[in-house]
């Protein structure tokens, strides 16, 4: 077998790369990983939209779909998901432009069998006739998911606006029209593109598992040699995305959400040649700086913009569309022209000032840090980037060709920058106030085309840099060397450091993950933050005052790798600090001091006050399904508001109310806190102090702020329906476990767990009632719960509800058919799961935060959640299935919406309606938390 170069990895990256190529030249990345419990598998195939026959759109994705179904090997359609589920895994696929990635995750004992199942899709699919027509309307179902959302809206304006003659302007996800005809026609289709373009010598595979690298390679030699290679080789036209006929074009777009936004894009070449030294990478670094003087500091002090970013945009195998986004004010909309007349100065400052060596390399150094403390993730995201990446990057960079940046080529730097001209510009706007003319295709968005006024391009190609425009200074924040240090913790879990009336700090030192980072949480609890809906649009609107005011200062310090985030919770609010040790208390200090300052201007209040109120009052322009997720816990938590209801009340709030909001917040605080990371414990001791002195100054002491929980407890079967204005239906059907116990943990976890493969294959597969559709174990403030939701085109609310209980009504018999075999290997799929290995600082900080949250000070919730599982039988879960969700009757909560298309259908309705929520949650009995 022929040698390989080694594949280039982090110093702090414990697990071991080999490439390989097999007999049928398919090329495979084994990655063993001895601190997993968990295997994964990704396999990657050129092969996408663009590949789709002119007369088919949606072809390569409708076969994604299909291979799922059944193949010779395993014809049953639901075995492969249902396997993948039993042993505590997940699975998923997507179809982009140029390639279609299948992946799944699955407990590491049961590798062999899902590779087994997992190749057979590229040797030997089933393409079952009779299921052919049921997942043409999955595709259906998918594509009317997706109607009213924005971005696929405006997607399609992109695609009908581009050169005709490119791959990219085909409609891609296709739909019950472009799939259209005889099922045995279609199947016909469908094996001949499958023939056509699967072939092994353009597929990448990548499997992670805790495994010898020589085992996974005679495994895989196993079972993927047979994949036939039809040596297809990929050619697409030759064709511009862009042509002079495309460019210095105005489009303009009527969105369904109230959105300001621009888009100036410039048509480049392909970017994989350029990964080595990231011209790009570093252009947009300046660009989107966000430092006093910068592009964005300018335009948000003269009321233009609210955020911007640089070098989005798609890319493909002959073109990248490099795009400047900018979220535009009201005033920013009118004055576009000045907006654009800015973006091409600081184009011109970077192309005069900003090539300088320092710069590039304060950015490579970034990466070059990144890169050698990088963070483990999940076995199922890297198996899917690492094939993804095969296709991209030479064979010793499979990994560190994300953080490669060699050095700065002048010639080419400034041959890209010049390509950001006038002449190769297109202007893409999107907001409600657009002139249109046209509607696209298959979304019916509305827009129009029109070219670039010759005054508009004068004006912009006679640049002349304004004096507040400046390119940012060094950064401060840097650290130019950073070490973890190798103190060894000698707790085991997070112990208190420093406590005190109104106050308390965990922390624990890490010793596992080698990284000179930390992680750091602060969370403020006070009575006044959401009491009612007022005072919980004060709070966010305070947080989002706050997050804006820091924008700029902190913007230096987040470049390095020191990151936050404020957020608002149930209680309060909680800052999160994240990143490099070094640097991390100075950022806090910053964010504290400034915090204390409140300068919060009028100009700022009225943006960031409509800000907020746009993103609420879109809210109703969401899917069903996700409106109905909001009202859930909205319904269910006492101190959780519909964003309409916070939006009525914001309309009417001053700065004034702001500033006494704020004042009246910090009268009475309890703060918990968690360090975590390379932090020492006399550090944490130190902070303890000084954050319990900053309180002293601001604040009196006081107890957490209550969260309280509905009780659903004799309730019977509670409706709410919502009224959403779109063609789907969907349905939520929630029931809450009355104890908080390790035990009910177990059986609520292990409910789901048995269930969600079969209801998804019943309710999805079989029955095509909709896209989304699946279950879901749900805690809400401790207390476990489980959901049943769907989202329906074609069925209403009152059917979707027998359907659902008719599954739960006959799932104890095939909880009785389980053989004991395939009980335990359920549960242990589950405590897999639940016992899963932190993969990184970020994922363990997050699961000791959870376990203070749930005032589990022990941290050993698993284990006893663990325990419990193992106890549980199937009588069980037969039991309490039969006491408490078998009877039309039992508690539980239903919300629903009808959809536009279902008002004929028979509807939903009871006596037990929840007619007025404010009255409804009054009155009921809550748990006290």
């Amino acid at each position: 077998m022929p040698e390989f170069p080694a594949v280039y990895k982090s110093q702090n990256d414990h697990r071991q790369y080999q490439y390989r190529v097999l007999n049928n030249q398919l090329k495979v990345l084994l990655v063993e990983d001895m601190q997993s419990n968990q295997a994964a598998a990704s396999m990657a195939v050129s092969v996408g939209h663009f590949d789709d026959p002119v007369e088919r759109p949606g072809m390569a994705h409708f076969l994604e779909h299909m291979l799922f179904l059944g193949t010779e090997k395993y014809p049953d359609s639901g075995e492969y998901h249902a396997y993948i589920n039993q042993h505590g895994g997940s699975n998923n696929a997507w179809t982009g432009t140029e390639q279609t990635n299948f992946f799944y995750s699955i407990n590491a004992e049961a590798l062999e069998g899902s590779l087994d199942r997992f190749s057979q899709f590229f040797i030997a699919p089933k393409f079952d006739l009779e299921l052919v027509d049921r997942e043409r309307q999955a595709i259906e179902s998918e594509f009317s998911l997706k109607l009213k959302d924005d971005i696929r809206r405006v997607y399609q304006v992109q695609k009908e606006t581009v050169n005709p003659k490119h791959p990219f302007s085909k409609f891609s996800v296709g739909n019950q029209k472009t799939l259209s005809g005889k099922q045995a026609g279609i199947r016909d289709e469908l094996l001949a593109f499958y023939q056509q373009h699967y072939s092994a010598n353009i597929m990448t595979l990548c499997v992670v598992a805790p495994c010898p690298i020589a085992k996974l390679e005679s495994i895989v030699e196993q079972y993927f040699s047979n994949i036939l290679n039809r040596n297809v080789s990929k050619h697409y036209p030759c064709e511009a995305l862009i042509t002079k006929a495309e460019q210095q074009k105005h489009i303009q777009i009527i969105p369904l959400k109230d959105q300001k936004r621009v888009s100036i894009s410039f048509s480049l070449p392909e970017i994989d040649q350029f990964y080595k030294r990231k011209p790009l990478t570093f252009i947009s670094h300046l660009l989107g700086n966000e430092s006093p003087g910068s592009l964005l500091s300018y335009l948000k002090i003269h009321g233009l913009a609210n955020n911007l970013s640089a070098g989005g945009g798609v890319n493909g195998y002959n073109f990248k569309d490099y795009s400047i986004s900018i979220q535009l004010t009201d005033k920013g909309l009118i004055e576009l022209d000045e907006v654009v007349s800015c973006v091409f100065e600081y184009i011109e400052l970077i192309k005069q000032q900003g090539i300088q060596a320092w710069r590039y390399q304060e950015r490579a150094n970034l990466l070059d840090t990144a890169f050698r403390f990088q963070e483990q993730i999940k076995t199922l995201d890297l198996a899917s980037h690492l094939s993804i990446n095969m296709h991209h990057y030479d064979i010793e960079d499979i990994i560190y060709g994300d953080y490669r940046m060699d050095e700065m080529l002048e010639d080419e730097t400034t041959q890209l920058l010049g390509m950001m001209s006038v002449s190769n510009m297109r202007l893409l706007t999107v907001a409600k106030e657009s002139q249109v003319d046209s509607h696209a295709d298959w979304y019916n968005t509305p827009y129009q085309v029109r070219a670039l006024q010759p005054q508009q391009i004068a004006k912009w190609s006679l640049v002349s840099i304004r004096d507040e425009l400046r390119l940012p200074e060094k950064n401060p924040f840097i650290v130019a060397n950073p070490q973890a240090r190798a103190n060894k913790s000698n707790t085991q879990v997070p112990t208190i450091v420093a406590e005190g009336e109104g106050y308390r700090i965990w922390h624990k030192k890490d010793d596992e993950f080698n990284v000179p980072k930390g992680h750091l949480y602060l969370s403020l609890d006070s009575e006044q933050a959401s009491s009612t809906p007022r005072q919980a649009a004060l709070t966010r609107l305070y947080v989002e005052m706050l997050i804006d005011y820091l924008a700029e200062p902190t913007y230096q310090a987040e470049v390095a790798g020191l990151n936050y985030n404020i957020y608002p919770h149930q209680g309060g609010i909680t800052l999160h600090l994240t990143g490099f040790t070094g640097n991390q208390e100075k950022l806090l200090t910053l964010i504290i001091n400034k915090a204390r300052e409140r300068n919060f201007t009028e100009q700022r209040f009225n943006m960031i006050k409509n800000q907020i109120l746009r993103s609420w009052n879109n809210v109703a322009q969401a899917k069903p399904i996700s409106q109905l997720f909001t009202s859930l816990t909205v319904t269910l938590q006492k101190r959780s508001f519909e964003p309409a209801r916070m939006a009525e009340e914001l309309t009417l709030l001053s700065l004034d109310d702001l500033h006494q909001h704020v004042s009246v917040f910090y009268e009475k605080i309890y703060l918990e806190g968690l360090v975590y990371g390379d932090w020492l414990v006399e550090e944490a001791q130190q902070l303890g102090k000084r954050l319990q002195h900053l309180l002293s100054l601001v604040t009196k002491p006081s107890a957490e702020a209550s969260r309280e929980l509905i009780n659903l407890d004799k309730r019977g079967s509670l409706l709410r329906e919502k009224t959403i204005a779109h063609q789907d239906s969907a349905i939520i059907v929630y029931y809450q476990s009355r104890k908080a116990t390790p035990e009910r943990v177990a059986l609520f976890s292990l409910l789901n767990h048995t269930m969600s493969s079969t209801f998804f294959h019943e309710l999805r597969t079989k029955q095509q009632l909709g896209y989304m559709v699946g279950t879901g174990y749900l805690p809400l403030n401790r207390h476990p719960g489980i959901i049943f939701y769907v989202q329906s085109p074609t069925t209403g609310p009152r059917q979707l509800l027998e359907a659902i209980d008719e599954f739960i009504a006959d799932f104890n018999y095939a909880v009785m058919q389980i053989t004991n075999e395939q009980w335990e290997s359920t549960k242990q799929g589950m405590i897999s799961q639940i016992m899963e290995h932190d993969t990184n600082l970020k994922t363990r900080s997050q699961r000791y935060w959870v376990s203070l949250g749930n005032r589990d000070y022990k941290f050993n919730q698993r284990e006893l959640v663990v325990s419990e599982v193992e106890k549980l039988t199937r009588a069980d879960l037969i039991k309490f299935m039969v006491a408490h969700m078998r009877s039309k009757d039992c508690d539980r909560l239903v919300l629903f919406n009808s959809g536009d298309q279902h008002h004929n259908q028979a509807s939903l309705s009871s006596d037990n309606m929840i007619e007025d929520l404010k009255t409804f949650k009054q009155q009921a009995d809550k748990f006290q938390f």
